[in-house]
């Protein structure tokens, strides 16, 4: 009897240490991979498609902790919809090594115009999830740069776009542009994650949300948002994560391909770049790289206007060279800048509604094999103009199909005075307004109104310069 109650009082014992031991492995970071282990899946070889990957505890607990540890102003939640996106994300181990490596150059750069308009620092992810920091990236809207501007919010924040150059492209002008619209967004919203999502869908879209959902709360106004919008800030979460969590998913730097150490000069001339290469000694490629928003590979630089050059560190042996190029040698090229036309079909409309037509509408009868572009062509109209007249969302068409013509011969509307008059309606932003005018930016409206906030009332009457 005393040899059974010693055994039973020995596997006791044994058990108690077993489940302590089990207790402590579970605090740690990365837990052995047994195949039963349902607390936590450290195979960042092969993470399980999404669907098949529920939450669980180990999950919550250390991806929670993680994000916890590294929020600053930005709320960073866990949720399984951020959980989907680390999953994607942790498993794209050579475009974040990419990342992680391009962030080396375009980081500081971002950071400077955050913190210059008071912006958390955070917000530099959002080029990663918008267009993995390719200053040449162009969405199928039209979305172009690092920070994906639209053509109307672009020119809404000061940037430029012509036969020269588009600024979109140019990561220290695009970024304080985004910074100023994050500003704007923020104080009309009072909160990051909801200007997160209007920076994808715009502020209007994010307010009609609020309203239907009665809730500030972007979880509980995610299902009112436009479908890219609802994963757009568990993406931005989740980028934040994998950015600074790499090394835990076994994800490497890549080597930028960039120059990271630079001279900025600014001239009044045009210039160059290909020639500024060869000076330099080094591939056009290279120089492009650094200057992404000069379209002809030369800097149109005025005594009005001058223009940025970034270059590679100077060495002494350089300077003559540069000073030569800068000053004294002459580019064979039209010197006229014209403002470019709009990528964006909703500027597209907004011209069509400033115009009046003086002739009747034209039907046409698509016949077989023929293209939008011939079309087009016929009746001397842009291919963008028949998308938007006849709502198409592609190129396709179908024989026999009717396409809506407008004649070209159009009439712009005269104003009295050099501004027009705008009365405020429900959901719309200051930046909103300005893409609805060619000329008015954020600011001139702004200045023009005597306007120290971005918020508006509703009915409120709004001086617009005609630019």
């Amino acid at each position: 009897m005393i040899k059974k109650l010693l055994f039973a009082s020995i596997c006791a014992c044994l058990g108690y240490i077993s489940s302590a031991s089990a207790q402590q492995m579970l605090k740690l970071d990365s837990l052995p991979k047994i195949h039963n282990n349902i607390f936590i899946n450290t195979d960042t070889v092969a993470v399980p498609a999404v669907s098949e990957n529920p939450l669980t505890m180990g999950q919550n607990f250390i991806y929670k902790l993680r994000l916890d540890s590294i929020t600053k102003t930005v709320p960073l939640p866990y949720n399984e919809y951020v959980q989907q996106y680390i999953d994607i994300y942790a498993k794209r181990k050579d475009m974040f090594g990419k990342m992680i490596g391009l962030s080396s150059y375009y980081f500081p750069i971002f950071d400077k115009a955050l913190k210059d308009y008071n912006i958390p620092q955070e917000i530099k992810y959002l080029t990663i999830v918008e267009s993995q920091m390719n200053p040449h990236a162009i969405s199928r809207v039209g979305a172009t740069g690092i920070w994906q501007f639209m053509f109307g919010t672009g020119k809404a924040y000061g940037l430029k776009m012509d036969n020269f150059v588009d600024e979109r492209k140019d990561p220290i002008q695009a970024s304080y542009a985004a910074a100023a619209y994050f500003r704007d967004a923020f104080e009309e919203l009072g909160d990051w994650l909801l200007a997160i999502a209007a920076y994808n869908c715009g502020k209007g879209n994010v307010n009609r949300a609020i309203d239907k959902a009665g809730s500030r709360d972007f979880w509980v106004i995610r299902q009112f948002l436009p479908k890219e919008t609802r994963n757009y800030v568990p993406a931005f979460i989740a980028a934040v994560y994998v950015m600074n969590y790499s090394g835990k998913h076994q994800i490497t730097a890549h080597a930028p391909g960039m120059f990271l150490k630079t001279d900025t000069v600014q001239t009044t001339r045009f210039v160059s770049l290909s020639t500024l290469a060869k000076v330099l000694n080094i591939d056009e490629a290279a120089i492009m790289a650094l200057n992404p928003s000069y379209k002809k590979k030369i800097v149109n630089g005025t005594d009005d206007e001058p223009k940025r050059i970034v270059m590679p560190k100077l060495r002494d042996i350089d300077y003559a060279g540069i000073y030569d190029v800068l000053n004294n040698q002459e580019v064979d090229v039209n010197m006229k800048v014209v403002a470019a036309s709009t990528d964006d079909a909703r500027d597209l409309r907004k011209k069509k509604n400033k115009s009046i037509t003086t002739s009747s509408v034209v039907y046409h009868k698509v016949t077989s094999g023929q293209s939008l572009t011939a079309v087009a062509d016929k009746y001397g109209v842009e291919v963008q103009d028949l998308r938007v007249w006849n709502g198409l969302k592609s190129k396709t068409l179908v024989p026999g199909q009717r396409l809506k013509i407008y004649a070209k011969n159009r009439m712009p509307l005269k104003a009295p005075s050099s501004f027009l008059s705008y009365k405020v309606k429900t959901g719309d932003t200051l930046s909103e307004i300005a893409e609805k005018f060619d000329g008015a930016t954020v600011q001139s409206i702004r200045r023009d109104n005597h306007l120290s906030k971005s918020g508006l009332q509703v009915g409120m009457i709004l001086k617009i310069s005609k630019g």
